[in-house]
Order: structure tokens, then sequence, then C-alpha cells
């Protein structure tokens, strides 16, 4: 049983990551501007936190296993997450990352794609923008999981693929749903394959 802190604990990833730690009796801090609309589980206790606040955040994360970070790339500061994380002395820190950045073909990206939607693009480029900022860390033993281009309400089936840097689909197109993403996120936690890496899952 792990100790795990989670930025972003209600919202769509966040809150069913929450769900998979707690439901495989692991003790979480939820972590959310409102710590009302966290989820009452076994073993998880709701705080106040804010993301532009990088000293009270570290003061939240202290003496936790691992970090999560689950919040929304353009409600954030990739530099001000990491400052709040080293000055915690959490070495662990795994964020869910975006499905912008990977590779569709050789030296291609998602988000290079002429139809990829204009309404998710500044989203996804501050998205990639933290996977490179990461990838110059080296006093942190993070990992950036990146879901399918549809990351979306669904079921818990415990069945998928995981890549590397290039998108994972299949005939019905490239998918994930909150819920396995989940299962593969607590995985890596449970088990860590990615450290100081990038990996996606996918059906």
């Amino acid at each position: 049983m792990a100790h795990i802190a989670l930025i972003g604990a209600s919202g769509n990833a966040g809150s069913r990551i929450l769900k998979e730690l707690s439901d495989r009796g692991h003790r979480v801090t939820g972590i959310a501007r409102n710590p009302g609309k966290i989820a009452s589980l076994p073993g998880v206790t709701a705080v106040a936190g804010d993301v532009f606040d990088p000293h009270g955040l570290a003061a939240l994360l202290r003496g936790h296993d691992a970090v999560v970070s689950a919040v929304h790339f353009l409600a954030s500061d990739p530099q001000l997450l990491l400052e709040a994380v080293r000055a915690s002395g959490v070495r662990r820190y795994l964020v869910v990352g975006g499905a912008g950045s990977l590779e569709v073909a050789p030296g291609r990206r998602l988000i290079d794609a002429p139809d990829f939607p204009e309404a998710y693009k500044d989203e996804a480029s501050k998205g990639a923008a933290f996977l490179e900022l990461l990838k110059t860390v080296d006093d942190l033993d993070w990992t950036f999981l990146s879901p399918s281009a549809l990351f979306v309400p669904g079921e818990r089936t415990g069945i998928f693929r995981l890549g590397q840097d290039r998108l994972l689909t299949n005939e019905a197109g490239s998918r994930i749903s909150f819920e396995d993403y989940a299962v593969a996120l607590v995985d890596e936690i449970e088990q860590p394959a990615h450290v100081r890496q990038r990996f996606t899952v996918g059906y």
C-alpha cells in the first residue's frame, strides 16, 4: 500500500484514478481547488490546493510515496508544478499526459495533422511542451502517460495495449476510457516500468 498525492482529484481522469487507487487499497490525498467535489472513498483524504501556489502545494505533497498530476495543461504551469514536487522531497512524479504529442508517422505528431481539432490545439501544445520540459528533468523519477486520441468515459475492462511514442489505433480508431487509463497509471505506480519516459495506452 502506497500513500499517493493526486492533484486534480475531482476531474474526469483524476476522479477515475482516485477510485482505482482507493479500490486497490492505497491511501490517497486528493487535491483540488474545491475539495467538496472529490469523491468520498475509502482511504481518501480530500484537501484544498492551488496549483499556482508551489509553496502551499509542496506542503501538501510532502511525505507521500508518489505524486500524480491530473490537471489540465491550460489550467496549470508545469514549472510551478515541478517546483512544488521538488520542494516536497517526493521523487516519483506521474503526469496525466495528452495525445497530441504522439507520432502518427515517423517525425509527425498528431497535433500537426491537418484534421486535428482547433479547439484542442492550445491544450495539446501545452501538453507537448510539458513533455519536452520533463525530458530535461533528471532529479525526479517522472512518467508521462499519454492517452489515445479519444479519451472518454467508459468501462473498466482492464484490457488495453501499451506503447511508447506512437499513437495506438485499431479498426475503431484511437480510444481509451478514463477508467482503463486509470488502471494503466496505477499499474505504473505499483510496478514502475517507464521511469523518465513517456508511454501511451489504448485499445
